[in-house]
């Protein structure tokens, strides 16, 4: 009877200290609140409704499968509490702009992070004219002969 007893005892307490060590581990996790600014690069003003994307990245630098997706306001801002520290990839869409896409290491309590999108870029086309990449049409440099050297001719 006194093992049975001593086995419930012991079971018990092994069942509390799990949980005590389980909430001491989850208070040990540190989370920030991050504040975003998407402006226009080439003036400055304020991007609405851009979509900014939070992915985790792991220990190998990969990204997982979860991510949350915030919208801007007219003043191109969004926030989010609760990111935990360590690696995040930053992606942002917006419709007439280029995708941007950065990694950030969360490691303070408030950080804000402003993001300048640019304008798209127009594709390079074979079939279009490109005048900073046209060569000089003359002809090449005649290539002086050696006067020593014995005039050859085709055979």
């Amino acid at each position: 009877m006194k093992t049975k007893h001593a086995a419930l005892i012991t079971g018990v307490f092994l069942i509390g200290l799990g949980v005590t060590l389980s909430a001491v581990a989850q208070e040990d996790e540190q989370y920030a609140a991050l504040a975003f600014v998407v402006l226009r690069d080439y003036n400055g003003k304020p991007v609405k409704n851009a979509s900014v994307i939070m992915h985790p990245v792991g220990k190998n630098g990969k990204q997982k499968h979860s991510g949350l997706q915030l919208k801007t306001n007219t003043d191109g801002k969004t926030s989010f509490d609760g990111v935990p520290y360590g690696p995040l990839r930053i992606q942002v869409l917006a419709q007439g702009f280029q995708t941007f896409g950065e990694d950030y290491e969360v490691n303070k309590p408030e950080m804000e992070i402003t993001i300048k999108l640019k304008r798209p870029q127009g594709q390079y086309s074979i079939y279009e004219d490109h005048p900073e990449a046209k060569k000089d049409e003359t002809k090449p440099p005649e290539q002086k002969s050696d006067p020593k050297a014995p005039e050859q001719k085709p055979q």
